[in-house]
């Protein structure tokens, strides 16, 4: 394998590091103990989280043994936001979010040979400590006018919100997260997104000043953006979760799918755990021929696989064809259906009406008259069968699953009726 540095810098995925040739040494002379922290602010990771699990994995697999954090104490904290303070959510809560979050991490990293990944939660060595203990062996090691200056806190501080000592003593919480890790592990090195570059580096800071001599090191990836201006990991419908219950598996698939070709090169090398040459290749075949989408349906089917697992990708594949006429609608399973549906115009009846009607009411073409043209020029589909007359109604035997029909019009213009009656 090639140096994981240069092959993270070549994927892209070094925005910020403490000295880049000292770790660099530090990975030769290897293997290193690293750890990322993951808080359970949510009950589910994103995208945004996947970038540093699959950073943590390519680490792991040059040779490293990776530590992965969830924050059962930091969860209940929570890092400053940008804008506001953060609602605090009960212990049980956090609790239960923190087993939802290694659930998802745990696929994703491999837990067995000479480099296996260990679980960590940062509640072990915190809860058991008292106030006067936090302030007099950890809190007087850090300095209010360093902390004050790091960008989290300098923004919420000049903010009309300002900040509470909890969040502003979030940093400390992660500081003394590495050097736990580094006196139960070996731990020297953490990895995180540049936003988080201040509490990060909170942890090198604070054990170069109680373990004189150690060599500890930061990694910061950058914050992915679109070349639309959008944000990373977002859709119309909102956030794009590690869940299948938050975002479905043909959700996450169709995320992937419908990336711009500005960004599928980038989300190709921070993602993709191909080669060199073959992420080059399709790169090349985007230049060349944008319209096959190659390049997106290749990224798509890897990651709902990693993420979803291949029987899911393949019940996501098989109903991105049969609503466009590649496959039968009939086949597929009523939960890929309704997910799949779920993401194209649909509306909700009483009981089956005109095809006219229909195309009219979901917003397929402007009027009863343009559908009427539609059906008359052969354009018009109902569960992939042409509709031959301008009057058909549809009958309750054509309902998929007892409740579905799907509309399109033309090759790519999809839309659904969902009867609630029948």
């Amino acid at each position: 394998m090639t140096d994981i540095v240069d092959e993270l810098k070549w994927r892209g995925l070094i925005a910020l590091s403490t000295d880049e040739d000292a770790l660099r040494k530090a990975f030769a002379d290897g293997p290193v103990t690293f750890y990322c922290g993951f808080d359970p602010t949510a009950p589910s990771l994103h995208l945004g989280n996947l970038v540093q699990i699959l950073t943590m994995r390519r680490i792991q697999e040059a040779g490293n043994r990776p530590l992965a954090l969830v924050g059962g104490a930091t969860g209940l904290i929570g890092d400053p936001k940008p804008t506001a303070e953060r609602t605090l959510n009960a212990p049980e809560v956090v609790a239960g979010w923190v087993e939802r979050l290694r659930a998802q991490i745990e696929p994703l990293l491999h837990f067995d040979g000479p480099n296996a990944a260990v679980m960590v939660n940062n509640l072990d060595w915190t809860q058991g400590m008292s106030a006067i203990e936090f302030l007099r062996d950890i809190g007087k090691h850090f300095r209010v006018n360093k902390m004050i200056a790091k960008e989290a806190v300098s923004r919420r501080l000049n903010s009309d919100a300002g900040i509470s000592y909890t969040e502003f003593s979030y940093q400390i919480l992660q500081g003394m997260d590495f050097l736990e890790l580094y006196r139960r592990h070996g731990c020297t090195l953490q990895t995180g997104g540049s936003d988080q570059w201040g509490n990060l580096t909170s942890g090198t800071d604070l054990i170069h000043r109680v373990e004189p001599g150690a060599e500890v090191h930061a990694l910061g990836t950058p914050l992915i953006t679109k070349a639309d201006g959008t944000k990373f990991g977002k859709t119309e419908s909102g956030t794009v979760w590690l869940d299948p219950e938050m975002t479905t598996p043909y959700a996450f698939y169709q995320f992937w799918v419908n990336a711009d070709d500005r960004d599928v090169s980038k989300f190709l090398r921070i993602f993709s755990f191909r080669s060199r040459a073959e992420i080059e290749e399709l790169e090349r075949q985007t230049e060349e021929r944008p319209q096959a989408r190659a390049a997106q349906r290749a990224l798509a089917e890897e990651l709902t696989t990693l993420v979803h697992g291949a029987g899911q990708t393949a019940a996501v594949i098989a109903a991105s064809k049969a609503l466009f006429g590649q496959g039968e609608l009939a086949e597929l399973d009523e939960r890929t259906l309704a997910a799949a549906l779920s993401e194209v115009p649909h509306i909700q009846v009483a009981e089956p009406a005109a095809v006219v009607d229909l195309f009219a009411e979901v917003g397929l073409v402007a009027s009863k008259s343009a559908a009427r043209r539609t059906v008359k020029e052969g354009g018009a589909y109902v569960n992939n069968v042409k509709v031959a007359a301008e009057d058909f109604v549809p009958g309750t035997d054509a309902l998929l699953h007892g409740r579905w029909l799907v509309l399109r019009r033309g090759k790519k213009n999809l839309a659904a009726v969902e009867v609630t009656g029948a």
